[in-house]
């Protein structure tokens, strides 16, 4: 199963993500599960890189990537990325909507990102 986290600073925002294990859904290369998962976490590192600029520490390998958002961002940096992370939330609870068998997403309320 893939357990997948979101983390939220007490204030509220997102500060990070976390994807670890295998969805075993299929054989690997035809798991469409671990596909969507690993296409949506792996686009949103991209994209905050490529599109808010954003140099997020990843933390990649044994089947975990892991993301924290930089503490100090500009502010519109701060907000794309805050976009772009509930985007992800939706997805992540879109797919273990579809699969609850493969995948369990949770948030992580002001918690510190490991």
């Amino acid at each position: 199963m893939i357990r997948a986290e979101l983390f939220r600073s007490p204030d509220g925002l997102w500060t990070g993500y976390e994807l670890r294990g295998h969805a075993d859904w299929a054989d690997a290369g035809r798991d469409i599960v671990c596909a969507a998962a690993s296409m949506l976490a792996i686009n949103c590192v991209n994209s905050l890189e490529t599109v808010c600029q954003v140099q997020a520490q990843v933390k990649d390998g044994d089947g975990r990537l892991s993301v924290a958002l930089p503490e100090k961002l500009k502010p519109a940096q701060a907000h794309d990325a805050q976009v772009l992370l509930a985007a992800l939330c939706q997805g992540l609870r879109d797919l273990q909507e579809a699969y609850p068998h493969n995948i369990q997403f949770s948030i992580v309320n002001g918690g510190k990102h490991p």
